[in-house]
């Protein structure tokens, strides 16, 4: 009798602990903060507050545009964008692919290896979003495509990726 009672206490144990981490992973990511994710949609609601009873702020039409979570609450992330506003999105509308976009104003070199003296294959204006291909540690560059043009661009003129980073 007392081993069908111990073996039925460790069974609900096991099944409370499991309800109890299933509940915890609604939450927050635990994920480090702040970190760099992309927009997933062409419309997405920035709210003043986490929760769909706040009001908007901002509407987002930029599908991939880089975006920085600073700060989690429940199912909603505080984002900051590259102008610097701050408001809160449903992680639903987040991706953790990553992209960046292009922040010097005017037209941007891209060059065929990551060195200034390499050949420039072509040129992107300010505000285009190119997915991340890489960023090695060696150099401060970053390899990105823009649609079917791949190339190396300065990271110093990119949002979406820290100055210290190292993407493989």
């Amino acid at each position: 009798m007392r081993i069908i009672f111990s073996v039925l206490m460790s069974l609900l144990f096991s099944i409370s602990l499991a309800f109890a981490q299933d509940g915890a992973d609604e939450g927050e990511t635990g994920l480090t903060l702040p970190r760099f994710v992309s927009l997933r949609s062409n419309h997405i609601n920035a709210r003043s507050g986490p929760g769909a009873r706040y009001p908007i702020e901002w509407v987002y039409m930029q599908k991939y545009a880089p975006v920085e979570i600073v700060a989690e609450f429940e199912l909603w992330r505080k984002i900051k964008d590259w102008q610097g506003s701050e408001s809160w999105v449903h992680k639903s509308m987040l991706a953790g692919k990553r992209y960046a976009k292009v922040t010097t104003p005017g037209e941007n070199n891209i060059y065929e290896k990551s060195d200034y003296k390499s050949k420039v294959i072509a040129k992107v204006e300010d505000e285009v979003v190119g997915e991340i291909s890489k960023c090695p540690a060696v150099n401060a560059f970053c390899r990105i495509k823009f649609g079917n043009i791949e190339g190396w661009i300065p990271k110093q003129n990119l949002y979406g990726v820290y100055a210290n980073e190292v993407i493989d």
